[in-house]
């Protein structure tokens, strides 16, 4: 009897896993979601992705691994790299005579495991395992990663102890093989390394003590290891650069690319940008990982963000108004688009179009239409939101706006009918207004088209697992804007500093917003000039919470600390506390 090979959709209905009306839904997401049918699956939720694993085993003929009871800080066998697991994404459990048996979750990537052959110098045998199971093994390893980086760090100082050379003389042919190896396994490891602990960017730096390489964590810079010798710039920028296709003949002009890595099996993008300074060349690489967004993105709401209650249903009031603008501002990081993200995604229906303008689109929102600005090509804000207009929108969101053009357009799109979202650099409710106003917009027509304004910062908070009570004197307290006597006996937290969050006492971020709802006696107002204090005695009148106290009432919680909210706002002494 011929063999049939068998779907994985049928091998899932076969063990009770899905119902048939499940497939059906599984295969109309796959035209939107870009996952296949197991993906799919478990991202619905109708099964784990245990079960997943459970019927690829049966699909390929291979072995299912149970993984739960591997210890959190496994180790693969002697004589394996030690970030082999957050690498490939596999994991390694043992030598069957010259085959290295390791645990995947996907195995149809043949040129991920033909690179692990390649690192490992032999074959390998192959054992199915839940998603899940590879990943927390991963998060296990993840000081395995610091040692490797340590000993690429070794072999670095044992370059710089030799004899001594220029800079230029590491390039050169008779000690380039000498240089290469160490500097293309820093650059891989210090990627690997910065991804595991929740880097955005990584900022390397050239000074006189030589080349100081920094991860931004949390909105936060701390250094990821000590200086380099300083005759290891040129390499290392040249190897970004090689990566990035960039000119590594070009020291005296910035330049900026990007490039693709697949890093434990998921494919992350690097943005890259080359600055000269005094010292020769800096570099910063803006970290983005699709995987990790697109978790995220799955259970993005308000109330996941941070957003207090109070805020969440004024917000939803005017994110749901049938036509005018709703602007987020803040500075760069503080999380604007992901704010409008969670917005559209809460309002978003098949009865409503929604187009996007973005520089650039960092993550796909399945059902809406995302167009990337392209200012090389002429594809700028001002022109792609007028061809958007043309394709009969209801509701449109424009990355940022830039300049007068841009915001002239977005006007008159809100006030013929659209809903448009957008954001804008200013630091609170106040300043987007005159920094609209001063783009040269008719104040009568910006005010009509406005529905409200959002200024957001977002503030990190502390760990949970070294959180501790602190006490704090009443000078200090005066330092932060409290009042002691209002405030003596509430408890405070500060971080210690643990191997949860590398020991930074904080893990993940909060958002605090300050919300302006725009109505018709504060139009009035801002038409007439009327000074600051007066419109945030108004503002407030209306409910408005300004952003100290905002951040004060996430001390009071218990969720952050008074020096993390001193790094991202001023004490007001307007503001009551």
């Amino acid at each position: 009897m011929a063999y049939r090979w068998l779907k994985i959709g049928e091998l899932l209905a076969e063990t009770g896993a899905i119902a048939p009306g499940q497939t059906e839904i599984i295969l109309e997401r796959m035209k939107t979601s870009g996952l296949r049918f197991g993906e799919t699956g478990v991202e619905l939720g109708f099964f784990e992705d245990e079960i997943l694993a459970q019927a690829l085993a049966r699909q390929f003929g291979m072995d299912y691994v149970d993984l739960s009871s591997l210890d959190s800080d496994f180790a693969p066998p002697a004589g394996l790299p030690e970030d082999l697991v957050v690498r490939f994404g596999v994991v390694p459990l043992e030598y069957a005579g010259e085959d290295l048996v390791v645990a995947t979750a996907d195995p149809t990537d043949i040129s991920r495991l033909n690179q692990l052959e390649w690192q490992i110098g032999g074959p390998v045998t192959l054992k199915i395992a839940g998603k899940s199971q590879i990943q927390r093994v991963a998060a296990g390893s993840r000081g395995t990663t610091g040692e490797a980086l340590e000993s690429t760090l070794e072999k670095f100082r044992g370059l710089a102890n030799g004899r001594p050379r220029e800079d230029k003389d590491l390039l050169l042919g008779e000690t380039q093989e000498e240089a290469h190896s160490p500097v293309i396994k820093l650059i891989d490891t210090t990627l690997v390394d910065a991804l595991q602990k929740r880097a955005s960017d990584i900022h390397i730096e050239s000074g006189p003590d030589g080349v100081v390489i920094k991860y931004r964590i949390d909105g936060v810079l701390s250094r990821a290891m000590e200086p380099l010798d300083r005759r290891f710039q040129g390499p290392v920028i040249s190897r970004i650069k090689v990566m990035s296709e960039l000119d590594i003949s070009e020291r005296r002009i910035p330049q900026d690319g990007r490039f693709k890595a697949r890093i434990g099996g998921r494919s992350i993008d690097f943005r890259v940008s080359i600055l000269p300074s005094s010292f020769g060349e800096d570099a910063v690489i803006r970290i983005l990982d699709k995987s990790s967004i697109a978790v995220d993105l799955k259970g993005l709401t308000l109330e996941s963000l941070g957003f207090n209650p109070r805020e969440i249903a004024r917000f939803r009031r005017q994110i749901r108004a049938p036509y005018g603008m709703v602007l987020v501002t803040g500075p760069t990081g503080s999380g604007k688009t992901t704010t409008l993200y969670a917005a559209l995604a809460e309002i978003h229906t098949e009865q409503e179009k929604i187009i996007t303008i973005e520089d650039p689109v960092e993550y796909q929102v399945p059902g809406v239409v995302q167009v990337p600005v392209n200012e090389k090509k002429g594809l700028t804000f001002a022109r792609g939101l007028r061809s958007i207009l043309r394709h009969d929108p209801d509701k449109i969101m424009v990355g940022e706006i830039r300049d007068a053009e841009t915001a002239q357009i977005a006007v008159q799109s809100a006030l013929t009918g659209h809903l448009v979202f957008t954001t804008v650099h200013a630091n609170n409710v106040f300043d987007v207004l005159g920094r609209f106003l001063h783009m040269g917009l008719d104040p009568y027509h910006f005010l009509s088209s406005l529905n409200m304004v959002l200024a957001q910062r977002l503030v990190r908070k502390l760990c949970v697992h070294c959180k501790q009570p602190v006490t704090y004197s009443e000078d200090e307290m005066e330092r932060f804007g409290l009042d002691p006597a209002r405030h003596a006996g509430q408890t405070f937290y500060e971080g210690r500093g643990c191997k949860h969050c590398h020991g930074l006492g904080y893990a993940g971020r909060s958002a605090i917003v300050e919300l302006l709802e725009i109505n018709d006696e504060l139009r009035e107002l801002i038409i007439n000039r009327a000074p600051t204090g007066r419109l945030r005695r108004a503002a407030a009148g209306m409910g408005t919470v300004f952003l100290r106290q905002a951040a004060l009432e996430k001390v009071l919680q218990g969720v952050t600390s008074l020096p993390e909210i001193d790094r991202v706002t001023f004490a007001d002494a307007e503001v009551p506390t």
